[in-house]
């Protein structure tokens, strides 16, 4: 591409022969820096050694990803799409033994501040797009504020950070348009991803359903990246850091998605704030993984600094260490939501970061960031940023300063002050790093062992259910059908056949390709734990019912199903012609939705009351319709069962229940099916072929 042609002031467009080597325009054969100076490698940062961690001195990395934290202002350049709430986390004291942290010894109660998010969509996008979804905690500890800042992923698609820049780019809108909004169903994309064998792994994550989370308060969240623990006695082990949802793990079905993006693009965040309001505190269990830190920094052949790779839990499995709840939502969502900032690096005693070449490179661009986004170097002072823990950091001036600070002495050692203020020694909580040796070559390279980019996305979709298959498979497609250049669907069917061969035959079927042959690997196995699929019947606090109702529709029935629901922790709407009441002349029922104000998308299951079998009302069928294709909890009884039949719902169908009367196994039959949160049953997947 080249820059628009030169022209005077008064818009006369200048002879070709005069422009020269316009100065706009991306002119050289070679990659430069901005200065010029060619580069002889753009895939990875400058290590000391192939394991050793990122230095300072790498100015091209440097260049490229300042150049990049800035791109926007005053909006995220990721991450811009987000929610957050305020809680507190309760550590059990069974990290103690591993970690000096002083906030998970045993019974500590530490305030929290969470934010959610989608990664490439703009602030104004859907929240329920398919994405990787940011899970960021920090923990106002009485150490100083630790960030803990991961996703509901436990992967990424790079392994060096010098690559994000690329990445994010081929992510976002096409340059020329603007367009695709929020999604990564376009050629950009997948030619980044199909040349750069790395994001394999973590494609498989985000064509699952992972990509589209049911919400926030049902999603897993991941700190990718592999940590050091340091214990009090200077003993350290590698860790991976799990969230994992007392609610469950749980996603939207694809239709479900789309149909929200477009009837509520607020989908997730008031559900969080529903949730919230409405007592049904979302909660989730701190865990950790815990390995041996040993000098090759591997657990069963996995290299633990390989940010595209998990450890199975059957091999390492998850030790919880503390309770999360969200118990209070943003007083203002500017000052706090918008105006939080994390950091990889705000770490505590007890807590250090790897040699993860992509965890090194979030460490420089999570500060510089924040310059442009939060106007200077004082963001650390705003209320939500504040650490609940005493400050006197010695720093001075700079925009948005709001401390007035007292003295003459900002620098160590002095005088004139009694040398004040005084560091800490370890025994005083000082963060002092565990020593360790580094050595090596100054080179652009990477291990041999982050090499292998296919064995893991094997692994997580042998670990799939079927459903699951068929999810990932209608995504691959759906995906690489909105790209234009065949050639991109080609290389990425490749791609897909070293990874699972009916999987490739499925999608280039989809796309009306022919498979390629691939070498998958047949040892890679499986870890149960990651399928999403309930097996047995879980909670379902904040987790809303929708009853049909109208005048005349029995409401002792209504009743006592409202009394059944709200003992789950559940939510009950009426769903009705009209607003206001519906009333017989013992009961009334406040209606909280009418069929004009309402879609499926609200209810996590529905019921038709007896009585309401004459509605008609072609959005009563869209409904109804909606819900059983999302493989939700139907039910009906007494002449509400005509209702179902004239969606063309079947009686019997796996989770959808009649009777001719509101009976008490009706009720518990129903309320079972919710807690399986869907009955996909109902629709088997066609067998691979």
């Amino acid at each position: 591409q080249t820059a628009p042609a030169a022209a005077s002031v008064t818009g006369k467009v200048k002879a070709e022969s005069d422009l020269g080597n316009e100065w706009r325009s991306q002119t050289g054969d070679f990659l430069t820096t901005s200065f010029g100076t060619r580069l002889p490698d753009a895939d990875h940062s400058l290590k000391a050694g192939p394991r050793g961690p990122v230095l300072l001195e790498d100015f091209a990395f440097r260049e490229k990803m300042t150049h990049f934290d800035h791109e926007r202002i005053p909006e995220r350049v990721v991450h811009a799409r987000g929610a957050g709430a305020h809680g507190v986390f309760r550590s059990y004291g069974s990290a103690s033994n591993i970690t000096k942290a002083a906030f998970l010894a045993a019974d500590v109660e530490t305030p929290v501040f969470v934010r959610f998010s989608t990664v490439a969509g703009s602030r104004g996008s859907a929240d329920s797009v398919r994405d990787v979804r940011g899970f960021a905690v920090k923990f106002y500890t009485e150490d100083g504020n630790f960030d803990l800042v991961g996703n509901n992923m436990p992967v990424f698609f790079i392994q060096d950070a010098i690559k994000f820049p690329d990445l994010i780019h081929a992510a976002k809108p096409h340059p020329d348009r603007e367009i695709p909004q929020a999604a990564t169903a376009h050629d950009t994309f997948w030619d980044f991803v199909s040349l750069h064998t790395e994001a394999t792994h973590m494609l498989m994550w985000a064509m699952s359903d992972r990509g589209i989370p049911r919400s926030f308060r049902t999603m897993e969240g991941f700190g990718v990246h592999t940590f050091r623990l340091v214990a009090a006695d200077g003993s350290t082990s590698l860790v991976k850091w799990h969230w994992k949802p007392v609610l469950g793990t749980h996603s939207l079905v694809w239709e479900e998605a789309q149909i929200a993006a477009g009837c509520d693009a607020d989908f997730h965040r008031r559900d969080l704030y529903d949730a919230i309001e409405s007592g049904a505190f979302p909660e989730w269990e701190l865990g950790v993984q815990v390995f041996p830190d040993t000098d090759d920094e591997t657990f069963e052949g996995i290299d633990l600094l390989d940010p595209t790779k998990i450890v199975p839990e059957e091999l390492a499995p998850v030790q919880a260490i503390g309770r999360m709840t969200l118990n209070k939502t943003p007083t203002n969502f500017f000052a706090e939501v918008e105006q939080s900032a994390f950091h990889t690096q705000h770490l505590v005693a007890g807590i250090e970061g790897t040699n993860d070449p992509l965890l090194q490179g979030r460490h420089f661009s999570y500060l510089d960031t924040q310059l442009t986004r939060l106007g200077g170097p004082n963001f650390n002072q705003l209320p939500i940023n504040r650490p609940h823990a005493p400050v006197n950091d010695n720093l001075r001036d700079g925009m948005h300063q709001h401390a007035v600070h007292e003295g003459i002495t900002p620098y160590k050692p002095n005088s004139l002050d009694g040398n004040l203020p005084k560091v800490a020694t370890e025994a005083e909580h000082g963060y002092v790093v565990v020593p360790r040796m580094v050595s090596g070559p100054k080179v652009r390279e990477h291990p041999v062992s982050f090499e292998d980019h296919y064995t893991q996305a094997t692994l997580f979709f042998n670990s799939m259910t079927p459903v699951e298959k068929a999810h990932i498979i209608e995504a691959f497609t759906f995906e690489l059908g909105k790209c234009y250049e065949q050639f991109i669907r080609e290389r990425m069917l490749t791609r897909l056949a070293n990874v699972d061969a009916d999987l490739c035959a499925q999608v280039a079927a989809g796309l009306g390709l022919p498979a390629p042959a691939g070498e998958p690997a047949l040892d890679a196995g499986a870890s149960p734990a990651l399928s999403q699929i309930a097996l047995k019947p879980g909670p379902v606090d904040g987790r809303v019912v929708g009853v049909i109702a109208t005048d005349g529709a029995d409401l002792g029935g209504i009743a006592k199903l409202r009394v059944a629901v709200e003992a789950q922790g559940a939510v009950l709407q009426v769903i009705a012609p009209h607003g206001g009441f519906i009333k017989t002349k013992a009961n009334q029922e406040l209606v909280t939705r009418t069929f004009l104000t309402t879609r499926s998308i609200e209810f996590d299951a529905v019921i038709v009351a007896g009585g309401a079998g004459a509605v008609v009302d072609h959005r009563v069928n869209v409904l109804l319709q909606e819900a059983f294709r999302h493989c939700k909890a139907l039910a009906a009884w007494g002449d509400g069962v005509d209702l179902l039949t004239a969606a063309g719902i079947p009686e019997g169908a796996a989770g959808v229940f009649t009777n001719p009367t509101a009976t008490a196994g009706l009720r518990k039959d129903f309320i079972v099916a919710m807690r399986l949160h869907r009955a996909y049953d109902r629709f088997p997947p066609v067998p691979a072929s």
